[in-house]
């Protein structure tokens, strides 16, 4: 999990890491407590960069509190992200929602995002050059969510090696 003000050299660091370009979707985990730390597919890096705190038992305007941390803290990357990449594109995450409700396949990304409880809209910049002639261009994303009321809100990162966009709800 990234220390405060660690959120840009951790994204810069997943956008020139390794992703695999091929295998299954996995989850990883810490061992020592189990906390989620990475998930990896094929052509995909979904990864922590913030949690706050659990809010079990939290009520306004504690709980209003804290949401507005979490989200002052997320639009506060996006506007770094936007100085440094230039505008992002919003995708909506209401259609793998709805899938993931209905038992319905989707990607594997969105796929693993819904897994994991990650439900928020993806902020998306890219293609971006990662710097490595070796290391094609990828997009980046960061997403907050909170999987329910007591859990902790979460900022995420997720770069891929393909387009991310848009579920349409026909297919």
């Amino acid at each position: 999990m990234t220390a405060p003000g660690r959120e840009l050299p951790d994204l810069d660091a997943l956008l020139t890491g390794p992703v695999p370009a091929t295998g299954p979707t996995v989850s990883e985990g810490d061992p020592a407590t189990g906390e989620w730390t990475a998930t990896r597919g094929a052509g995909f890096v979904i990864a922590p960069l913030w949690k706050g705190r659990p809010l079990t038992g939290a009520y306004a305007p504690e709980w209003n509190e804290a949401e507005e941390v979490a989200e002052t803290r997320l639009a506060a990357l996006v506007r770094q992200l936007d100085d440094r990449y230039g505008p992002h594109r919003q995708v909506a995450m209401h259609v793998p929602l709805f899938r993931k409700i209905a038992g319905e396949p989707m990607p594997a990304l969105f796929q693993a995002l819904c897994d994991e409880d990650l439900l928020g809209d993806l902020t998306v910049w890219g293609p971006l050059p990662t710097g490595r002639p070796e290391t094609p261009a990828r997009q980046l994303a960061v997403s907050l969510s909170q999987s329910d009321g007591d859990a902790p809100m979460i900022l995420c990162a997720v770069v891929s090696d393909h387009p991310i966009t848009e579920l349409g709800e026909d297919g």
